[in-house]
Protein backbone atom coordinates (compact mmCIF):
# COMPACT_ATOMS: atom_id res chain seq x y z
CA UNK A 1 0.00 0.00 0.00
CA UNK A 2 1.26 3.38 -1.06
CA UNK A 3 1.86 5.80 1.87
CA UNK A 4 0.75 8.82 1.62
CA UNK A 5 2.99 11.89 0.83
CA UNK A 6 3.14 14.40 4.29
CA UNK A 7 2.31 18.15 3.01
CA UNK A 8 1.64 21.42 4.75
CA UNK A 9 -1.53 21.63 3.37
CA UNK A 10 -2.80 18.27 5.26
CA UNK A 11 -1.41 19.16 8.40
CA UNK A 12 -3.01 22.85 8.17
CA UNK A 13 -6.42 20.75 7.32
CA UNK A 14 -5.82 19.01 10.30
CA UNK A 15 -5.03 21.75 12.61
CA UNK A 16 -7.98 23.14 11.18
CA UNK A 17 -10.79 20.70 11.66
CA UNK A 18 -8.88 20.20 15.17
CA UNK A 19 -9.51 23.80 16.25
CA UNK A 20 -13.31 23.43 14.84
CA UNK A 21 -13.70 20.38 16.65
CA UNK A 22 -12.41 22.00 20.38
CA UNK A 23 -14.55 25.12 19.96
CA UNK A 24 -17.63 23.17 19.42
CA UNK A 25 -17.62 20.65 21.74
CA UNK A 26 -15.44 22.83 24.67
CA UNK A 27 -19.32 24.38 25.69
CA UNK A 28 -20.30 21.19 26.41
CA UNK A 29 -17.79 19.61 27.96
CA UNK A 30 -18.03 23.02 30.29
CA UNK A 31 -21.83 22.60 30.66
CA UNK A 32 -21.06 18.95 31.76
CA UNK A 33 -17.99 20.06 33.82
CA UNK A 34 -19.93 22.61 35.66
CA UNK A 35 -22.83 20.10 36.39
CA UNK A 36 -20.59 17.19 38.05
CA UNK A 37 -19.07 20.50 40.38
CA UNK A 38 -20.20 20.67 43.91
CA UNK A 39 -22.23 24.60 44.24
CA UNK A 40 -19.63 25.15 46.95
CA UNK A 41 -16.78 24.97 44.29
CA UNK A 42 -18.13 26.53 41.83
CA UNK A 43 -15.92 29.61 42.00
CA UNK A 44 -12.80 27.92 43.19
CA UNK A 45 -12.90 25.27 41.50
CA UNK A 46 -12.54 26.31 37.69
CA UNK A 47 -8.80 25.80 36.77
CA UNK A 48 -9.13 22.14 35.29
CA UNK A 49 -11.05 20.64 32.79
CA UNK A 50 -12.38 18.13 35.24
CA UNK A 51 -13.71 19.21 38.43
CA UNK A 52 -11.42 18.27 41.31
CA UNK A 53 -14.64 16.68 43.70
CA UNK A 54 -17.12 15.40 41.12
CA UNK A 55 -20.64 14.73 42.32
CA UNK A 56 -24.08 13.39 41.34
CA UNK A 57 -25.93 15.39 44.13
CA UNK A 58 -26.73 17.97 40.93
CA UNK A 59 -28.85 15.76 38.98
CA UNK A 60 -30.43 14.01 41.68
CA UNK A 61 -31.72 17.04 43.30
CA UNK A 62 -32.86 18.30 39.42
CA UNK A 63 -34.78 15.13 39.26
CA UNK A 64 -36.29 15.86 42.70
CA UNK A 65 -34.80 12.59 44.06
CA UNK A 66 -33.41 14.54 47.05
CA UNK A 67 -35.47 16.45 49.97
CA UNK A 68 -35.63 20.01 50.27
CA UNK A 69 -33.14 20.10 52.50
CA UNK A 70 -30.53 18.24 51.00
CA UNK A 71 -31.17 20.15 47.96
CA UNK A 72 -30.65 23.38 49.94
CA UNK A 73 -27.25 21.77 52.12
CA UNK A 74 -25.92 20.89 48.36
CA UNK A 75 -25.88 24.73 47.29
CA UNK A 76 -29.12 24.61 45.63
CA UNK A 77 -32.80 26.53 46.00
CA UNK A 78 -34.69 23.66 46.28
CA UNK A 79 -36.46 23.86 43.01
CA UNK A 80 -36.91 20.23 41.09
CA UNK A 81 -37.97 19.70 37.33
CA UNK A 82 -40.46 17.42 36.72
CA UNK A 83 -38.17 16.03 33.72
CA UNK A 84 -39.73 12.93 32.82
CA UNK A 85 -43.14 14.58 32.31
CA UNK A 86 -41.25 17.37 30.57
CA UNK A 87 -39.15 14.96 28.48
CA UNK A 88 -42.38 13.25 27.23
CA UNK A 89 -44.01 16.44 26.20
CA UNK A 90 -40.72 17.26 24.16
CA UNK A 91 -40.68 13.90 22.64
CA UNK A 92 -44.52 14.81 21.30
CA UNK A 93 -43.74 18.27 19.97
CA UNK A 94 -40.96 16.97 18.39
CA UNK A 95 -42.23 13.79 17.11
CA UNK A 96 -45.26 15.84 15.65
CA UNK A 97 -43.55 17.81 14.12
CA UNK A 98 -40.67 16.09 12.42
CA UNK A 99 -43.28 13.76 11.07
CA UNK A 100 -45.87 15.39 9.81
CA UNK A 101 -43.71 18.06 8.19
CA UNK A 102 -41.23 15.55 6.60
CA UNK A 103 -44.36 13.97 4.80
CA UNK A 104 -45.91 17.01 3.70
CA UNK A 105 -42.66 18.89 2.63
CA UNK A 106 -42.25 15.76 0.75
CA UNK A 107 -45.20 15.69 -0.89
CA UNK A 108 -44.80 19.20 -1.61
CA UNK A 109 -41.29 18.91 -2.90
CA UNK A 110 -42.32 15.79 -5.56
CA UNK A 111 -45.31 17.70 -6.62
CA UNK A 112 -43.26 20.66 -7.98
CA UNK A 113 -40.71 18.50 -8.88
CA UNK A 114 -42.96 16.09 -11.33
CA UNK A 115 -46.36 17.15 -11.54
CA UNK A 116 -47.84 20.01 -13.91
CA UNK A 117 -50.46 22.35 -12.77
CA UNK A 118 -51.12 25.94 -14.05
CA UNK A 119 -49.37 28.44 -11.72
CA UNK A 120 -46.74 25.65 -10.19
CA UNK A 121 -43.70 28.14 -10.69
CA UNK A 122 -45.55 31.04 -9.41
CA UNK A 123 -46.44 29.08 -6.13
CA UNK A 124 -42.93 27.73 -5.69
CA UNK A 125 -41.39 31.49 -6.02
CA UNK A 126 -43.96 32.18 -3.01
CA UNK A 127 -42.80 29.41 -1.27
CA UNK A 128 -39.15 30.05 -1.22
CA UNK A 129 -39.60 33.25 -1.39
CA UNK A 130 -40.69 32.59 2.80
CA UNK A 131 -37.23 31.87 3.35
CA UNK A 132 -36.59 35.81 3.63
CA UNK A 133 -39.18 36.73 5.97
CA UNK A 134 -37.61 36.22 9.93
CA UNK A 135 -39.91 34.04 12.26
CA UNK A 136 -40.36 36.64 14.56
CA UNK A 137 -42.17 38.24 12.33
CA UNK A 138 -44.94 35.40 11.82
CA UNK A 139 -45.11 35.26 15.88
CA UNK A 140 -47.72 37.70 16.69
CA UNK A 141 -49.83 36.75 13.56
CA UNK A 142 -49.88 32.60 14.80
CA UNK A 143 -50.17 33.42 18.47
CA UNK A 144 -53.12 35.47 17.66
CA UNK A 145 -54.62 33.11 15.53
CA UNK A 146 -54.05 30.52 17.89
CA UNK A 147 -55.63 32.05 20.68
CA UNK A 148 -59.02 32.72 18.50
CA UNK A 149 -58.99 28.75 17.40
CA UNK A 150 -59.06 28.20 21.77
CA UNK A 151 -55.55 26.27 20.98
CA UNK A 152 -53.66 28.03 24.17
CA UNK A 153 -52.09 25.81 26.59
CA UNK A 154 -52.53 22.89 24.30
CA UNK A 155 -50.26 20.31 22.54
CA UNK A 156 -52.39 21.70 19.05
CA UNK A 157 -51.53 25.33 19.54
CA UNK A 158 -48.01 24.15 20.05
CA UNK A 159 -47.33 22.11 16.81
CA UNK A 160 -49.91 24.32 14.50
CA UNK A 161 -47.75 26.77 13.21
CA UNK A 162 -45.02 23.96 11.91
CA UNK A 163 -47.07 21.17 11.08
CA UNK A 164 -47.07 21.45 7.44
CA UNK A 165 -44.29 22.85 6.18
CA UNK A 166 -40.88 24.67 6.05
CA UNK A 167 -39.76 26.27 2.43
CA UNK A 168 -35.73 24.93 3.30
CA UNK A 169 -37.42 21.60 3.46
CA UNK A 170 -39.70 22.24 0.37
CA UNK A 171 -36.81 23.48 -1.89
CA UNK A 172 -34.70 20.65 -0.43
CA UNK A 173 -36.45 17.89 -1.08
CA UNK A 174 -37.89 19.59 -4.67
CA UNK A 175 -34.18 19.28 -5.88
CA UNK A 176 -33.60 15.68 -5.35
CA UNK A 177 -37.04 14.60 -6.70
CA UNK A 178 -35.71 16.05 -9.62
CA UNK A 179 -32.91 14.28 -9.84
CA UNK A 180 -34.79 10.80 -9.40
CA UNK A 181 -34.22 9.51 -12.51
CA UNK A 182 -37.68 9.51 -14.83
CA UNK A 183 -37.30 5.76 -16.38
CA UNK A 184 -38.23 4.37 -13.01
CA UNK A 185 -41.34 6.43 -13.08
CA UNK A 186 -41.60 5.83 -16.41
CA UNK A 187 -42.17 1.94 -15.80
CA UNK A 188 -44.43 2.66 -12.75
CA UNK A 189 -46.97 4.11 -14.75
CA UNK A 190 -46.61 1.41 -17.64
CA UNK A 191 -47.10 -0.65 -14.45
CA UNK A 192 -50.66 1.31 -13.83
CA UNK A 193 -48.86 3.60 -11.05
CA UNK A 194 -50.76 6.97 -11.17
CA UNK A 195 -49.20 9.99 -9.46
CA UNK A 196 -50.01 8.63 -6.16
CA UNK A 197 -48.51 5.56 -6.17
CA UNK A 198 -45.42 6.87 -8.17
CA UNK A 199 -45.00 9.09 -4.92
CA UNK A 200 -45.93 6.17 -2.57
CA UNK A 201 -43.99 2.87 -3.90
CA UNK A 202 -41.00 4.91 -6.07
CA UNK A 203 -39.89 8.08 -4.80
CA UNK A 204 -40.49 8.00 -0.84
CA UNK A 205 -38.40 4.41 -0.82
CA UNK A 206 -35.82 6.19 -2.97
CA UNK A 207 -35.58 9.37 -0.35
CA UNK A 208 -34.52 7.55 2.23
CA UNK A 209 -31.73 9.82 3.00
CA UNK A 210 -32.87 13.61 2.17
CA UNK A 211 -36.06 12.44 3.81
CA UNK A 212 -34.12 11.08 7.26
CA UNK A 213 -31.79 14.46 7.01
CA UNK A 214 -34.61 16.66 6.66
CA UNK A 215 -36.43 14.56 9.81
CA UNK A 216 -33.60 15.10 11.85
CA UNK A 217 -32.99 18.51 11.23
CA UNK A 218 -36.73 19.53 12.35
CA UNK A 219 -36.47 17.22 15.30
CA UNK A 220 -32.81 19.15 16.37
CA UNK A 221 -34.55 22.55 15.28
CA UNK A 222 -38.03 21.24 17.53
CA UNK A 223 -36.39 20.49 20.50
CA UNK A 224 -34.30 23.34 21.54
CA UNK A 225 -37.21 25.87 20.32
CA UNK A 226 -38.15 27.55 23.47
CA UNK A 227 -40.03 31.64 22.15
CA UNK A 228 -42.77 29.65 20.56
CA UNK A 229 -43.62 26.86 23.50
CA UNK A 230 -43.35 29.52 26.26
CA UNK A 231 -46.19 31.52 24.81
CA UNK A 232 -48.38 29.03 23.88
CA UNK A 233 -47.78 26.24 26.40
CA UNK A 234 -47.95 27.71 29.66
CA UNK A 235 -49.33 25.17 31.69
CA UNK A 236 -47.53 22.61 33.47
CA UNK A 237 -49.42 19.51 31.29
CA UNK A 238 -47.76 20.82 27.48
CA UNK A 239 -44.71 22.85 29.06
CA UNK A 240 -41.20 21.79 27.13
CA UNK A 241 -38.05 20.75 28.85
CA UNK A 242 -36.18 24.09 27.45
CA UNK A 243 -39.16 26.17 28.77
CA UNK A 244 -38.93 24.28 32.09
CA UNK A 245 -35.29 25.37 32.29
CA UNK A 246 -36.34 28.88 32.28
CA UNK A 247 -38.86 27.85 34.95
CA UNK A 248 -36.34 26.61 37.33
CA UNK A 249 -33.77 28.89 36.71
CA UNK A 250 -36.39 31.98 37.63
CA UNK A 251 -37.50 29.87 41.19
CA UNK A 252 -33.80 30.64 41.87
CA UNK A 253 -32.46 33.31 44.02
CA UNK A 254 -31.78 36.21 42.32
CA UNK A 255 -28.61 37.06 43.76
CA UNK A 256 -27.37 33.87 43.52
CA UNK A 257 -28.56 31.91 40.57
CA UNK A 258 -28.37 27.99 41.24
CA UNK A 259 -26.27 27.38 37.96
CA UNK A 260 -24.69 24.04 38.83
CA UNK A 261 -28.24 23.01 39.19
CA UNK A 262 -29.00 24.21 35.69
CA UNK A 263 -26.15 22.79 33.72
CA UNK A 264 -27.20 19.37 35.17
CA UNK A 265 -30.96 20.02 34.01
CA UNK A 266 -29.49 21.21 30.29
CA UNK A 267 -26.98 18.48 30.10
CA UNK A 268 -30.28 16.09 31.18
CA UNK A 269 -32.21 17.39 28.32
CA UNK A 270 -29.28 17.45 25.55
CA UNK A 271 -29.06 13.35 26.17
CA UNK A 272 -32.03 12.39 24.18
CA UNK A 273 -30.54 14.23 21.33
CA UNK A 274 -27.32 12.62 21.17
CA UNK A 275 -29.00 9.28 21.91
CA UNK A 276 -30.96 10.19 18.97
CA UNK A 277 -27.73 11.30 16.45
CA UNK A 278 -25.82 8.23 17.90
CA UNK A 279 -28.11 5.66 16.75
CA UNK A 280 -29.47 7.09 13.22
CA UNK A 281 -25.86 9.25 12.56
CA UNK A 282 -24.34 6.32 10.69
CA UNK A 283 -27.32 5.07 9.07
CA UNK A 284 -27.94 9.11 8.03
CA UNK A 285 -24.23 9.01 6.38
CA UNK A 286 -24.86 5.69 4.65
CA UNK A 287 -28.68 6.80 2.99
CA UNK A 288 -26.97 9.78 1.72
CA UNK A 289 -24.56 8.01 -0.43
CA UNK A 290 -27.57 6.82 -2.07
CA UNK A 291 -29.22 7.88 -5.57
CA UNK A 292 -31.84 7.16 -7.64
CA UNK A 293 -28.92 5.07 -10.41
CA UNK A 294 -28.51 2.04 -7.80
Amino acid sequence: MRKKNFSLGRLLAWVVVAVIVVVTVFPFWWMVRTALTPAADLYTDNAGLLPHDPTLINFARVLGLTSEAEARAAGGSGAHINFARYLLNSVIYCGLIASFQTLFCAMAGYAFARLRFPGRDLVFAVVISALMVPPIFTLLPNFVLVKDLGLINTMAGMVAPSILMTPFAVFFLRQFFLSLPRDVEEAAVLDGNGPWGIFWRIALPMSRGPLLTIAITTTVWAWKDFLWPLLVGRGEDNRLVTVALGVFLQQSPNTQPDWTGLMAASTLSVLPVLVLLGFVGKRLVQSLNFTGNK
